[in-house]
């Protein structure tokens, strides 16, 4: 492990060097895969009730929004919360001096539950996480067949740990809901999700990261050492590395993207909440060491993976999308993690 990080940290001074740098050392680090090592063609033989067990995460994910707005009498939200609470029809709120509104005359329910969605997604992602490698949930092919062993409740201290993500990220949304900054549709609760809003946020929020993204790695090598380097030192990543990386990591390939996102799709709370869910909780997957069930499907209808991002972990200069990979195949910087299988990576992911 000295060695992949030493490798990496000199390797950053040069994008197309740093490629060149990892593929020249394929052959040794496809070598030597210990039992627990499996092959993709076992991988493919998961029982049909582990792979239902693994797909229903995502619903799951959503599993907040989707009640409230479809639990009817007894767990809609009109049944659950007093109409004063909220506003069905979007609401500008009234913004005084330096264009801030009195946060005394916001109603945060939208922002509670919007934070509560991502929590509980994210009970659900992680208890996922654990079922499948203790192994319930079918066997599991590792991505890269370097062994990473850590203990998983530190793995889960360390991922709530990182101020540059949650911390942050729940900073922006508190700050922007209750000075009144969202467009108005943002505070309506009426209409339900609108799936074509849900995937418009999903698409634009990622196209945007995918341009920050590049220009960190490309504009300045200043700035990419004091911003995205940090993250960059996991050339084999876990899951819960997603969010550890610098708070101007976390503001030029997240916030950014966010205010932009937020300004063209005029969503209402259900679907900025199901998009919120599912963005937060897709991002920590594509850094799971394990590919998942759903892998093969994604990879066909342009959808991130886990393996595809590992492709940007180990070198460097391609990939740069998270949740698609339409961006990259337009840019010519899409590489498939099937050129590395049985080299760098384990064979068939």
């Amino acid at each position: 492990m000295a060695v992949l990080t030493h490798r990496a940290t000199t390797a950053v001074a040069s994008s197309e060097g740093a490629a060149k740098a990892v593929t020249s050392e394929d052959p040794a680090a496809g070598s030597g895969r210990g039992s627990e090592e499996l092959q993709w063609d076992e991988f493919r033989q998961v029982s049909p009730a582990a792979m239902l067990g693994s797909v229903l995460v995502w619903p799951a994910i959503c599993i907040l929004p989707l009640t409230l707005t479809l639990g009817g009498r007894r767990f809609g939200y009109q049944a659950i919360f007093p109409e004063t609470w909220y506003d069905e029809a979007p609401t500008m709120p009234e913004l005084g001096a330096y264009h801030v509104a009195d946060p005394r005359t916001i109603k945060p329910l939208g922002l509670t539950l919007g934070i509560l969605a991502v929590a509980v997604g994210q009970v659900f992602m992680l208890v996922y996480h654990r079922l499948r490698q203790r192994g319930i949930l079918g066997v599991t092919c590792k991505i890269q067949p370097q062994v990473r062993s850590y203990d998983f409740w530190e793995g889960l201290k360390t991922h709530f740990s990182q101020p540059e993500g949650f911390a942050e990220i729940g900073g922006y949304l508190i700050g922007t809901w209750m000075l009144g900054w969202m467009p108005s549709t943002y505070y309506s609760f009426s209409g339900g999700i609108n799936w074509v809003h849900v995937f418009a946020q999903l698409l634009l929020q990622d196209l945007i990261q995918s341009v920050m993204h590049l220009g960190e790695h490309k504009v300045s090598m200043w700035f990419y050492r004091v911003s995205h380097k940090p993250h960059h030192r996991f050339t084999n990543p876990r899951l819960f590395d997603a969010f550890d990386g610098s708070i101007l990591d976390t503001t030029f390939m997240i916030i950014v993207p966010f205010v932009i996102t937020a300004r063209i799709v005029p969503a209402n709370v259900w679907s900025y909440m199901t998009f919120g869910t599912l963005y937060a909780n897709w991002l920590v997957l594509i850094h799971s060491e394990f590919a998942h069930p759903w892998d093969p499907l994604f990879r066909r209808i342009g959808f991130g993976t886990a393996s595809d991002h590992h492709v940007h972990h180990r070198l460097f200069v391609f990939n740069y999308g998270h949740l698609f990979t339409y961006w990259d195949r337009l840019m010519g910087t899409y590489k498939s993690p099937a050129v590395l299988a049985g080299k760098t990576f384990n064979k068939g992911v």
